[in-house]
C-alpha cells in the first residue's frame, strides 16, 4: 500500500465535499494526505465537465503532478471521467480512470500502484449508478459543504450532468440530521447544503426539501446553515418565509436563471419562465430586504439574438439581486443544444459575458453599500492575507478586519465601514457572539 496521497479538485462545491470524503477514507486506510507540491505517491484528480476545456485542465494538472513526483500513480475521477474515460486514459501519465460509482471504491483500486503502459478504466453505465453516497468537506473547520443530494432528472438541453452523475437521489432526513449534528460537534459554525439539484431532495424517499430545512433548523450544534444553488421552481414561498423567520438559515439564496428570455428558457428546457423567477426574487426581498441573491446566467446559447440578450440584460438590471455568475455557452457532446442551429460566435459570447460581469460588479457594489454603517454578524475564517483576515456576514457580504487569532471560527458582531477597491467591506469588531 502506498504511503501518501494528494488531491486536486476541479469544479463545484459538491466535488470538494466528495474529495474531502475520499481523503478521509484513505486516511482510515493508513495513508498520509500531502500537499500537492510535496511529491505524493498517488495523485487523485477530481474533475468537472461543466466548466469549459475539461481535457486541457486535466492534462495540465496531470503534468504538474508528475513534475513533483515522476513516478506517482495518477488517478482521475469525477464527471469528466464518467463522460469521457478513454479520452482521459490517453493523457500521458494517467494510470487509472474511475467513473461516478467507482470513485468511492478507491481503496480496492490502489492495491497495485505500479505505473502502467495504458491506463485502466473502471466505469459502469451511468444508469447503474443509483446509490447515494454521503460526503462533506472537512478542510476548513469554519464552513463545511454537506452533500445532501446527487444526480439530476431535469435534462436541460445544455447540460451533461445527468449523464455524468445519474438520476436524482439523496440521503434521508435522518441521515442528514445525524451528519449535521456530528459536523457541528466537531466545531464547524456553518454548513452549506450542496447537491446537483438540492430542491429535488427526497424524490426517491418521499421526503421533501422543505421538511429537511425545517428539521435542520433544530440542530443546535450548528449556528449557521446556507442553501446553495436551488432551482426557482423548487424554491417555494414556504421555504422563503421560513428562512426569513429562522435564526439558523442565512438570508442568502443562489438561484439559477440562465436566461431572461422566455424563448431561450424554453430552448434550454428550463422548468419555469421569467415571471416565476421575478416573483421568487420579489418574495425574498419582501420577506428579507437585506437578503443576498446570486444568479447564474448563460449567454450565447444557440439562437440567442442581440435582442434576446438585451432582454436578459434589462431583466437582470431591473431585478433586486446582489451578484451574477456569468458563463459563456459551451458546447457539450451528447446534449440537445450541441446540434442546435444559429450558433453564436465566440467573440459575441465573450462580449456579452463582459457586459453582464460589469453589471454584476455594479449590483454587488450597490448591495454592499446599502449595508455600510450597519452592524452584522460575521463568521471569520483562517485565511490571512496582508495582515487581514476575512469572513462573511449572514447575508454573504465579504468582510475584512486586522488579523486576530482569537477571532478565527468565531461569530463576531461587526460594524461595516466602507467598501474597498477589491470589493471587500472593511469592518470594526464590536462583540464576539460565540
Amino acid at each position: 500500500m502506498p504511503q501518501s496521497v494528494s488531491f486536486y479538485t476541479l469544479g463545484c462545491k459538491l466535488n470538494f465535499s466528495e474529495t474531502s470524503t475520499l481523503a478521509r477514507q484513505l486516511k482510515e486506510e493508513g495513508m498520509q494526505v500531502k500537499d500537492f507540491r510535496d511529491g505524493a505517491d498517488i495523485y487523485i484528480i477530481n474533475t468537472c465537465s461543466v466548466t469549459d476545456h475539461a481535457d486541457r485542465k486535466c492534462r495540465k494538472v496531470v503534468k504538474e503532478a508528475l513534475r513533483y513526483n515522476q513516478d506517482a500513480f495518477v488517478i482521475v475521477v469525477g464527471c469528466y471521467a464518467q463522460l469521457k474515460p478513454q479520452e482521459i486514459a490517453n493523457i500521458p501519465g494517467v494510470d487509472l480512470v474511475l467513473g461516478a460509482a467507482e470513485k468511492f471504491e478507491l481503496a480496492k483500486h490502489i492495491t497495485d500502484t505500479s505505473k502502467r503502459q495504458q491506463a485502466s478504466i473502471y466505469n459502469k453505465p451511468i444508469k447503474e449508478t443509483n446509490t447515494f453516497v454521503p460526503a462533506y468537506s472537512s478542510d476548513d473547520r469554519t464552513r463545511t459543504f454537506l452533500k445532501v443530494q446527487d444526480g439530476c432528472d431535469y435534462f436541460c438541453s445544455f447540460c451533461t450532468i445527468p449523464l455524468a452523475r445519474g438520476r436524482s437521489r439523496s440521503a434521508t432526513i435522518a441521515q442528514v440530521i445525524k451528519e449535521a449534528t456530528e459536523i457541528g460537534n466537531k466545531g464547524a459554525k456553518e454548513i452549506v447544503l450542496t447537491g446537483v439539484n438540492i430542491g429535488d431532495f427526497g424524490v426517491q424517499t418521499g421526503e421533501q426539501f422543505a421538511d429537511l430545512v425545517y428539521q435542520l433548523d433544530e440542530v443546535e450544534s450548528v449556528p449557521r446553515f446556507r442553501i446553495s444553488s436551488i432551482e426557482p421552481n423548487l424554491l417555494s414561498n414556504d421555504i422563503i418565509k421560513f428562512v426569513a423567520e429562522s435564526q439558523r438559515f442565512m438570508p442568502h439564496f443562489h438561484i439559477p436563471l440562465q436566461s431572461g428570455s422566455d424563448k431561450l428558457l424554453k430552448l434550454m428546457r428550463r422548468r419555469y419562465q421569467k415571471d416565476l423567477y421575478k416573483e421568487r426574487v420579489e418574495t425574498i426581498k419582501q420577506e428579507m430586504p437585506h437578503a443576498c441573491i446570486g444568479v447564474d446566467v448563460i449567454v450565447g446559447f444557440p439562437g440567442e439574438t442581440e435582442e434576446d440578450f438585451l432582454e436578459t440584460y434589462r431583466f437582470l438590471n431591473e431585478l433586486d439581486i446582489s451578484y451574477l455568475h456569468v458563463f459563456p455557452y459551451s458546447e457539450r457532446e451528447n446534449t440537445t443544444a450541441y446540434k442546435m442551429p444559429d450558433v453564436v460566435p465566440n467573440r459575441v459570447r465573450n462580449e456579452r459575458v463582459d457586459m453582464l460581469r460589469i453589471l454584476s460588479e455594479k449590483k454587488k457594489r450597490f448591495f454592499y453599500e446599502q449595508h455600510i454603517q450597519t452592524t452584522r454578524t460575521v463568521l471569520f475564517e483562517q485565511e490571512v492575507k496582508d495582515g487581514l483576515m476575512h469572513g462573511f456576514t449572514d447575508n454573504y457580504i465579504k468582510v475584512s478586519t486586522p488579523y486576530d487569532p482569537l477571532l478565527v471560527n468565531e461569530l463576531v458582531d461587526c460594524k461595516l465601514e466602507n467598501v474597498n477597491e477589491d470589493m471587500i467591506v472593511n469592518s470594526m469588531q464590536l462583540t464576539v457572539c460565540s
